[in-house]
């Protein structure tokens, strides 16, 4: 292993080289040279980005690289804001999207890349948490002086309604405290565009999980239009308290969408019209160098990931974050068994319809296609990871 620095000459071409012509000038630091682990994956490529847990052990340093170094992500999600003011998250199960989507929230709400302590949060999985906390459940500069979270969380389902989003009527305890009576009472969006008015100098974010599992168009109501950056300020009359209402420039909006339940082409065009997309996919990266038994599990996910768009399509595919256990990756033949049999099996299974000729197929000696259920395998840890690995050429090197 060497440590390359490219220099200023670049790429040249060296026509006088027997093979291998294509060349980079690189200054070359061997302080640490010597050999490492092979990771199977950069057989086949040239250039590759490394994770930063990798990064640390080929280099033998605790060089910790903040998610924001190896993730562009953030970035994309504060241009999409910029532009539109609100933006969606989407892809297939596993990609990490709500988990991208909080990480966001947190760095835009601390400066985003105005300050260069927004990154060192994303390096430290304890702030981070400590931070968010703060940010979702009010103390420093964590709630406005109306009370009302600077980072608020909602997740959408099908019975969430505008009254639950902006305003309704609710039952609430009668004054005298008999019985129930109904009153008007403000929704979350309605809750925080007012602190986030009052409050200009702070950005407010309003965090989405499962939007498309919500009517949208229902949900959000005449304010559809006034998400729009250029209405932004804009009032409106609302329809139940006769109130003007405005949305401030100063309220983000960050949506998650699992398209394995519903493809981005079905939204309301009104919605996709307003909102950014962008879209996080499986990232075998992420595993490279982990396996279990023989099993490469960045080899695996991908092949299996590749067999699975031809079949049912890229929305379907299975996300990276189904081969951890919890912060981390799984790391033994008995946790991805658990994990290979009532998380991922299941997924397939509702994928191809329950076609066990078809899991079989793709899963091969892992299936029996006959019976019409797993083979004995998903009850053998090893001889899962080996049959796995064999059927979908994910054996690990060496």
């Amino acid at each position: 292993m060497g440590v390359g620095t490219v220099t200023d000459d670049g790429y040249q071409f060296r026509p006088e080289r027997e093979e291998l012509r294509h060349t980079v000038a690189v200054d070359w630091d061997t302080t640490n040279a010597g050999p490492i682990e092979p990771v199977k994956s950069w057989a086949t490529t040239t250039v590759k980005r490394v994770p930063a847990t990798l990064f640390s052990t080929i280099t033998g340093s605790n060089t910790v690289v903040t998610a924001l170094e190896v993730d562009p992500v953030y970035g994309d999600i504060a241009a999409a804001l910029d532009r539109r003011g609100q933006v969606i998250l989407y892809g297939p199960p596993g990609t990490g999207k709500t988990y991208a989507a909080r990480r966001a929230a947190v760095w835009l709400l601390d400066g985003g890349q105005k300050n260069a302590a927004a990154a060192n949060v994303l390096g430290d999985k304890a702030l981070m948490t400590q931070r968010e906390q703060q940010l979702a459940g009010g103390g420093s500069n964590g709630r406005s002086s109306g009370g009302v979270d600077r980072l608020t969380r909602v997740t959408f389902h099908p019975s969430y309604a505008y009254e639950d989003f902006v305003e309704g009527f609710r039952p609430v305890s009668s004054a005298e405290g008999q019985g129930l009576q109904l009153s008007l009472v403000d929704g979350i969006f309605k809750r925080v565009c007012l602190a986030a008015a009052a409050d200009p100098a702070n950005p407010y974010v309003i965090l989405i999980d499962e939007i498309n599992r919500g009517n949208i168009p229902k949900i959000f109501g005449e304010l559809i239009t006034l998400l729009e950056k250029d209405k932004r300020g804009l009032t409106v009359q609302l329809p139940q308290s006769g109130t003007s209402f405005a949305v401030p420039a100063n309220v983000w909006l960050i949506g998650t969408m699992n398209t394995a339940d519903r493809s981005i082409h079905l939204l309301d065009s009104a919605l996709r019209r307003r909102f950014g997309f962008i879209e996080l996919l499986p990232d075998p990266e992420v595993l490279t160098g982990a396996s279990v038994g023989p099993l490469a599990l960045d080899t695996f996910l991908e092949r299996l990931n590749q067999e699975i768009r031809q079949r049912v399509g890229r929305e379907k595919q299975l996300g990276h974050a189904l081969l951890f256990d919890g912060a981390d990756i799984v790391d033994s033949p008995e946790a991805f068994t658990a994990m290979f049999r009532h998380e991922i099996l299941p997924l397939l299974q509702e994928y191809l319809y329950e076609d066990y000729k078809e899991l079989a197929e793709l899963l091969g000696p892992v299936i029996d296609a006959e019976s019409e259920r797993p083979s004995s395998l998903v009850d053998e840890p090893e001889a899962l990871c080996a049959a796995l690995a064999d059927h979908l050429d994910a054996v690990v090197d060496g």
